[in-house]
């Protein structure tokens, strides 16, 4: 588990900084990397967090990878059990504009467990947050 949780409001402020940009990549200018860095790395942590573990590693490049989901931990070597997307695709995934299936032919998943992440998502529901003020 993380040292420490993640602050939730600094969360949803990470996230909400780029949804208009993830909900419409061609109608809005794409986030400066450091936006996009933030709002990568703190959903990451939630993650780790809300999903303790070390049986998944969930890799977005350039920006971070966490290992996360209760299981056998991995060691050495390249884990047997890999979530490795782009930003834009994990970012729509942390918000809820994308599910699991609909992002599955931007998302490499190799290993039986590696889409177990799919029942921690979306990190921050941007559809309820928009609804809840």
């Amino acid at each position: 588990m993380p040292k420490r949780a993640p602050d939730p409001a600094q969360v949803r402020a990470d996230l909400l900084a780029v949804a208009d940009w993830v909900r419409d990549p061609e109608g809005h200018e794409r986030p400066a990397r450091p936006l996009l860095a933030a709002a990568v790395r703190s959903s990451l942590r939630t993650l780790e967090h809300t999903a303790p573990g070390h049986s998944v590693e969930v890799r977005v490049p350039p920006f971070g990878a966490v290992q996360c989901v209760e299981g056998p931990r991995h060691t050495r070597g390249t884990p047997p059990n890999v979530v490795e997307t782009d930003a834009a695709t994990w970012l729509g995934l942390a918000l809820g504009v994308l599910t699991w299936d609909a992002a599955a032919d931007r998302v490499s998943a190799s290993g039986h467990r590696a889409t177990e992440i799919s029942r921690w998502l979306p990190v921050v529901d941007v559809h309820r947050t928009c609804e809840n003020g």
